[in-house]
């Protein structure tokens, strides 16, 4: 045996002892061997999404337990806040890339791992690029990102006369924390319940009554919520849409609601408060970003090496008072919008009075939906019409009087299919429309 050999027996003789033997928790169909290790070290390639709290835990972990072909994609830049949790930065570190320095110093640290970054929005890559990996890793902050990553590894799936190929799995490990709070799930795409499967599952958002924002503001948020809701639209400094993830938008709404805190003084607004409003982020916890991180990890080392069973599917962790967890097997939503192949419907019950508008609120308010800032476009006599897009100016100036016509003057009928174009999937969504109205002309 090489020196090189003794050394890599001795770094890894613990993983060696699960993997080259069975064992009480080994899963029934596990076959111990030595190239299992082999795969992990040299073959097995993990996508990061995300390098904040739990991703700074997901990467040392993932690191630690042998995996060496790990790629990180996070969009952010490092801030003076986030070096209490997130440790694989610096002070000298603030203004770069969150996804480069953690790959810079994890392969600093542990030899031979080759941590590749992506200073990127998820959005930025099509299915080329996550087609590549074995497994994929989530450390997000945002249920919309969740939902977009979970879409995508979906319409990668392959169906061979409506029979699913194993083959195109591409499982998908979610944590996510609140506080004292987290979870840690394991997502088989076309098996289990995806994230769309259980959208109830989430948090509502926190809404501040309208005319207390405008009229009587109380609290900093009241400040915030006013510039995002009512003064971003009028000012409209950089398009309709605010990025959260976007330090100049962030701190023109920081600007702003200073400005309007100081008119009704009131104290609090913080930089760091403005980023949770918009976002709709609770202060994160860095021993509950390490639990959940130390899961998912547990959970990626199961399914890449099926030396035990894995999670099925969805554990809950609080350490509130005490520490509490609980497991439970979410369940397939028959009508799942990204993972179930049932066409979708969408009961329309007085198309006569309905606007586009209505339509519009049904996809962003409705709990099935959850949308953001929804397109639509749909198919008139063979010829397709763009109904409602925000996002590109010009087409949202020439489409804006639409929201106000019913859907009969759109031209649209009972059986109409409506395609949903939005930022919480990569995927259109068709959906047909079923008049309720049996007096209506179609």
């Amino acid at each position: 045996m090489s020196e090189h050999q003794g050394v890599s027996q001795k770094r890894w003789g613990h993983l060696r002892k699960v993997l080259e033997r069975p064992g009480p928790f080994s899963h029934p169909d596990f076959e111990p061997s030595s190239e299992i290790l082999d795969f992990i070290m040299t073959t097995c390639k993990l996508l990061v999404i995300g390098a904040g709290g739990l991703g700074c835990e997901l990467l040392k972990d993932l690191a630690l337990m042998g995996f060496k072909q790990i790629h990180v994609i996070d969009m952010d830049t490092i801030e003076l806040s986030n070096l209490n949790r997130q440790f694989l930065f610096r002070q000298e570190d603030i203004g770069s890339s969150k996804a480069e320095v953690a790959a810079s110093f994890i392969n600093r640290k542990v030899k031979g791992c080759q941590v590749t970054p992506h200073f990127c929005k998820i959005q930025d890559y099509d299915e080329t690029f996550y087609r590549q990996f074995h497994l994929v890793v989530c450390g997000l902050d945002s249920i919309v990102a969740r939902r977009w990553i979970n879409g995508m590894l979906i319409s990668l799936l392959n169906y061979e006369d409506g029979t699913l190929d194993q083959t195109s799995i591409i499982p998908m490990i979610d944590g996510g924390t609140e506080g004292f709070k987290g979870h840690a799930r394991v997502i088989l795409p076309g098996v289990s319940a995806c994230i769309d499967c259980t959208l109830d599952l989430y948090p509502p958002q926190i809404t501040y009554p309208l005319c207390t924002i405008a009229n009587t503001p109380r609290l900093p948020e009241h400040c915030i919520e006013y510039v995002k809701i009512i003064q971003w639209p009028k000012e409209n400094p950089w398009g309709s849409l605010i990025d959260g993830d976007d330090p100049q938008h962030i701190l023109w709404i920081y600007e702003k609601s200073l400005e309007r805190s100081t008119q009704f003084n009131i104290v609090g607004v913080t930089y760091r408060l403005v980023q949770g409003v918009v976002k709709n982020i609770i202060p994160a916890v860095a021993s509950t970003n390490a639990v959940i991180a130390a899961m998912c990890a547990t959970e990626v080392f199961k399914l890449a090496t099926s030396c035990c069973v894995p999670l099925n599917n969805y554990l809950v962790f609080n350490d509130v008072d005490g520490i509490y967890t609980y497991t439970f097997e979410a369940e397939k939503k028959e009508n799942c919008l990204a993972c179930s192949q049932i066409p979708q419907t969408l009961l329309i019950q007085d198309p006569e009075q309905m606007k586009l508008k209505n339509l519009l609120d049904v996809f962003c308010e409705s709990a099935a939906y959850q949308m953001k800032n929804p397109g639509l476009t749909t198919y008139i006599n063979g010829k397709n019409k763009t109904l409602y897009i925000s996002t590109i100016k010009n087409i949202e100036e020439k489409t804006r009087e639409n929201l106000t016509k019913t859907l009969l003057e759109l031209g649209l009928q009972d059986g109409s299919e409506i395609m949903v174009a939005d930022l919480t999937s990569p995927n259109v969504l068709s959906v047909r429309l079923k008049f309720a109205s049996k007096n209506v002309d179609t």
